[in-house]
């Protein structure tokens, strides 16, 4: 839940801005609470919901709908994030919340990762997550999707939290892109963009971001910090 108002999320979101504007190798999206999306204007800077509800009309008081996102031009939304996921959002759910964000053009942020770093429970669930959560979506949909991996356990608000490795990155690249091979082939797989979000920061982005199979980061809370940030931005650029 941050920013917490108005005013210091068009701050945040207009330092991002200054340095899309320095930095056209790099794409970058901002993803604020649902209540600052209508403040924010959108351009070289996009933005992103952080969640979308399952369904698009009906009596769901307090609920943000695919439609909604849409009519403020928003472009992508965040899905099956670890803390959604621990509020109770389900593999079931998550397919859902995916079907309805793609059904009314928006693009979408898989969010994958295990809880505990226990080498031999960690592909099975990575691949369920995957699977369940692009259950039923066709190939035709797969240039709309993006995975983000962000193993729990290297997110520094978990307690106990330790740095993930490249090597281990790498090799967690490689097995999603061979899950998302099974479900759409081989090309889908290969341009399939993938994000790592396990503590990104700019002592470590640059070791993350140079591994094969990595595509971005998806920056938690070093994107509150203006200066952090930009610092690893300007390592994407020479990336």
């Amino acid at each position: 839940m941050n920013p917490t108002n108005a005013k210091e999320a068009k701050r945040l979101f207009e330092s991002v801005r200054r340095v899309a504007r320095k930095a056209k190798k790099v794409e970058l999206m901002v993803a604020a609470p649902f209540v600052f999306l209508p403040v924010l204007k959108s351009g070289v800077v996009k933005l992103a919901a952080q969640d979308v509800f399952l369904k698009d009309t009906g009596p769901w008081t307090g609920e943000i709908s695919a439609s909604m996102l849409k009519a403020l031009k928003i472009s992508h939304v965040i899905v099956g994030h670890s803390e959604r996921r621990e509020l109770g959002d389900s593999d079931e759910l998550i397919n859902k919340k995916i079907k309805s964000a793609l059904s009314k053009g928006l693009k979408v942020v898989l969010c994958v990762g295990e809880k505990v770093r226990e080498p031999e429970a960690v592909p099975e669930m990575v691949r369920r997550e995957i699977k369940e959560g692009l259950k039923g979506i066709t190939k035709k949909f797969s240039s709309r999707v993006l995975i983000a991996y962000e193993p729990v356990w290297a997110i520094s608000t978990t307690k106990g939290a330790r740095p993930d490795n490249p090597q281990n990155l790498f090799e967690m690249g490689i097995f999603i892109k061979r899950v998302l091979l099974d479900i759409w082939g081989r090309n889908a797989a290969m341009r399939m963009p993938i994000l790592y979000g396990g503590s990104v920061n700019s002592k470590n982005a640059e070791s993350f971001l140079k591994v094969e199979c990595i595509s971005g980061a998806l920056v938690g809370g070093a994107s509150l910090k203006p200066d952090e940030f930009w610092k690893i931005i300007e390592i994407a650029k020479r990336i």
